[in-house]
């Protein structure tokens, strides 16, 4: 089966893109043909999160139609507004029984790239609601761009630019999983000063440079890189299988998703990280039996792992930031020397 090895791999989902390159933010809108089942896991120590309360599995809310991750900060999170408003308009004209209002959920996760003084150009409000909007009217099956995009546009590592990533596999038993992230972590997805990836175990078809492991992890390489103490970060997304989940199931595809979190990311959920994951479940086949629940959790730390090296990789120079080169601009033209490629 052939994939482009993104979220959109999964049938039922839409991905769209707004940025603002001037104040080096963005939105991505994850958009759901029919409403999905969903959950999460939130262990960073500064999350910016919006009607997660409702994932809870003991809580009513049982189904959402669309997750938002930005940029931004809390400022970031009046995106949800925006793509509500556009969710809204496509529920205009749709039957509903006498005397409901149908009321779109959306859940939001937001990484810290705020510029200093950037958002004293905005006016009364800031501009994430309508980039919100924008973003949904934007999204689309398919092939979307990652990298320096979306909600990765002014995402940073400690040592790297950041960005938004993507990857997905099938299980044995047939179930899709597939996982989105913006890596904007207090931490590294590379090992120590080199190009390697800390996610290279799980590496597929050289989908973020085919360079493998060092033969040895030395002392620097292990060293702590973080990012200043004042400077907060975040590694956000979320983990999708077609498979049919309870709630409670969902909330175990996003713990796994965490573990890829730390497989990716080192060190990960640190007090100044916001880590969140949302894990979803399209229900478009059946529920998983036996083994091959185990099977989707294992794939979710793989592709988050995997996309969380891709956000990175992918990323590319950002006009007017001179604070971190991207991979590419580091180590790109150099590796492809070494090893020949054209």
């Amino acid at each position: 089966m052939a994939t482009l090895n993104l979220l959109t791999d999964i049938p039922g989902i839409r991905v769209g893109h707004s940025q603002d390159l001037e104040l080096r933010t963005g939105v991505t809108a994850i958009v759901f043909e029919h409403p999905v089942i969903a959950s999460g896991s939130f262990p960073g120590g500064a999350p910016a999160l919006r009607e997660t309360a409702l994932l809870e599995p003991e809580n009513l809310v049982s189904h959402i139609h669309a997750v938002v991750l930005s940029g931004g900060s809390t400022y970031g999170l009046d995106a949800t507004t925006g793509v509500q408003a556009w969710l809204r308009e496509q529920f205009a004209g749709t039957p509903v029984p006498a005397g409901t209002i149908r009321v779109p959920i959306v859940v939001q996760a937001s990484l810290y790239d705020l510029p200093a003084g950037g958002q004293t150009t905005w006016g009364r409000y800031s501009p994430y609601a309508e980039m919100g909007h924008r973003a949904a009217q934007n999204a689309q099956t398919g092939k979307f761009t990652l990298g320096t995009a979306g909600a990765g546009t002014g995402a940073t590592t400690a040592t790297l630019r950041g960005g938004l990533g993507s990857a997905s596999m099938t299980t044995p038993a047939g179930h899709r999983v597939a996982a989105l992230v913006a890596v904007n972590a207090v931490g590294t997805a590379t090992i120590g000063d080199g190009p390697y990836f800390w996610s290279a175990p799980f590496e597929q078809g050289g989908e973020f440079g085919g360079l493998g492991m060092p033969t040895h992890l030395s002392a620097e390489d292990l060293r702590l890189r973080s990012k200043w103490a004042s400077v907060t970060g975040t590694t956000i997304g979320l983990v999708v299988t077609d498979a049919t989940l309870t709630k409670s199931q969902a909330r175990r595809l996003a713990i796994l998703a965490q573990d890829g979190v730390a497989r990716g990311v080192f060190p990960a959920h640190l007090p100044l990280d916001g880590d969140a994951m949302i894990g979803v479940s399209t229900a478009r086949q059946p529920a998983p039996i036996g083994q091959e629940w185990t099977e989707i959790l294992h794939a979710a730390t793989q592709v988050t792992a995997r996309a969380i090296a891709r956000g990175v990789y992918e990323a590319g120079p950002l006009p007017g930031a001179t604070v971190l080169p991207s991979w590419q601009e580091r180590f790109g033209l150099r590796h492809q020397a070494v090893s020949g490629a054209t």
